[in-house]
């Protein structure tokens, strides 16, 4: 089985040194991704595109392969191939025929043959020939070369044939990586998580930064849905996910700032927060998920002030969208409920806000503020992998991990609608509940608590985290399902 993946077009105007850069970067990320389904995955560089190949045929691991695919920055499209030697055409047709025999009942097609190499025929000889073929011996309605409903790709280069099974919609962008590294200010809203994404497909190692407002519920779900724009689109990766504590900044806003300028002077806290943690890991730009007039504090005059603030670059690839458009986006990659079951937590809510705050007011009310507050917070950052998140030491490990389910347990199913769709859980005889990770809130509360309830997810990272919650909410009857093998 191949597939064979097309470059995203700006990467094929680059000069040759930059391009061959770009390809070669493309190879390793599809290299580290795909090796992690199967050792035996070969992943080659062409000039004009990367091909995947393994041997036999594996209809679940072809599945595994497309969906990794869809995801990695850089790959415009991607073709699902059978190869075969060229021969003759009604050889090749007979091959048609047989992969594309009943897709074609009942719909009209248009054969397109593309061809590489030196041969005593044309394309277009070859589209005949096959096409005619198609037309006499299967269901199909007709040929339509305007606007078939399906399109019969085949690909010739020099003595072999590909016969084009499916052709993918790739992420487009850059390789990941081919960028210099961001940090995102990520707050796990909507906003944050598509300029985050954004950054990815540009092909930019994007880090997280999370300024805790207070409260450990958001920091649970930030880190979670950070976790998985990581493991979707940027695993071929390392990087970091940085916690600064941010409640006393808080506090001391409240007290010395006038309400017309706290969200202004709040942002401007962060930007020179994340201007000092960028600093130390040597980072050349900050990301944001702001968006023109979206908010008070994002107009241009209050923009311009929260910048005035720190000395890095800062990218707002939203800068001027539109907020449905941002939800979709979030629909399209999967993040959609991570952002609206994001929990609520409390921060700077200005009266009457300024949209039009001047330097020398905001200089005045930040002149009361006492800076050792911002120090000790940028004191107490922590830093850790973004794949070791499990490990940090706000996840209790005294939280009971169970292998079975007992007769007076209940197992909550946490994972997304999708997730459990796509591998439900089998476990004949236990009492199973299905409860989406955004459901718990408001749904565990009502459940009959003289039961024991075992949290349950893929890899045991979020059901830790969520258990942990429970727990400090006074919840004691809640462990974790971690069997060896389901």
């Amino acid at each position: 089985m191949k597939f064979i993946a097309k470059l995203f077009p700006e990467i094929t105007i680059k000069s040759r040194p930059v391009r061959r850069r770009l390809i070669q970067r493309l190879q390793s990320n599809l290299q580290i991704l795909l090796k992690r389904l199967d050792a035996d995955i070969k992943v080659s560089g062409f000039w004009d595109k990367v091909e995947v190949s393994f041997a036999g045929q594996n209809d679940e691991l072809s599945r595994q392969i497309v969906d990794e695919m869809r995801r990695v920055p850089g790959i415009q499209n991607f073709l699902e191939v059978q190869e075969y030697p060229l021969g003759n055409f009604d050889e090749a047709f007979q091959l048609t025929r047989e992969a594309y025999a009943e897709r074609l009942k009942g719909k009209t097609f248009k054969v397109r043959v593309k061809r590489t190499g030196q041969h005593d025929f044309t394309s277009v000889e070859m589209e005949r020939y096959i096409g005619g073929g198609l037309r006499q011996h299967t269901e199909a309605a007709g040929v339509d070369v305007r606007q078939p409903e399906v399109w019969v790709d085949l690909e010739v280069r020099d003595n072999k044939l590909f016969v084009v099974t499916a052709n993918h919609k790739g992420l487009g962008g850059y390789p990941l990586g081919t960028q210099e590294d961001v940090l995102s200010l990520i707050s796990g809203g909507f906003d944050s998580i598509v300029a985050s994404y954004m950054t990815m497909r540009r092909g930019c190692k994007t880090h997280f930064l999370f300024f805790n407002l207070g409260g450990h519920a958001h920091e649970i779900g930030v880190k979670q849905v950070a976790l998985y724009l990581w493991k979707r689109y940027g695993a071929s990766a390392r990087v970091k996910f940085i916690t600064v504590p941010f409640e006393e900044v808080v506090g001391e806003i409240l007290q010395s700032v006038h309400h017309s300028h706290m969200g202004v002077v709040l942002k401007r806290m962060m930007m020179r927060a994340a201007d000092k943690v960028a600093d130390r890991m040597q980072l050349n730009a900050l990301v944001t998920g702001e968006s023109v007039a979206q908010v008070s504090s994002q107009t241009l005059p209050n923009l311009r002030l929260i910048d005035e603030s720190c000395e890095h670059l800062v990218l707002r690839p939203l800068v001027t969208m539109d907020k449905p458009d941002i939800i979709d986006i979030t629909r399209q990659i999967g993040a959609f409920e991570f952002a609206s079951a994001m929990p609520e937590f409390c921060g700077v809510i200005s009266d009457k806000p300024t949209t039009c705050a001047r330097r020398e007011r905001v200089e005045e009310e930040e002149s009361h503020f006492d800076f050792d507050v911002l120090e000790r917070a940028l004191e107490q950052t922590e830093v850790m992998r973004i794949d070791e998140i499990v490990e940090n030491q706000n996840i209790n490990s005294e939280i009971e991990a169970m292998t079975r389910v007992g007769g007076h347990q209940t197992l909550i199913d946490i994972r997304s609608p999708r997730e459990q769709e796509r591998k439900p859980l089998n476990l004949p005889g236990c009492d199973i509940r299905v409860m989406p990770f955004y459901q718990l809130a408001s749904e565990f509360p009502v459940l009959p608590q003289e039961r024991e309830y075992l949290l349950y997810c893929d890899k045991g990272v979020m059901s830790q985290m969520h258990a942990q919650h429970l727990h400090e909410l006074g919840y004691e009857n809640v462990k974790v399902f971690r069997p060896a093998t389901l």
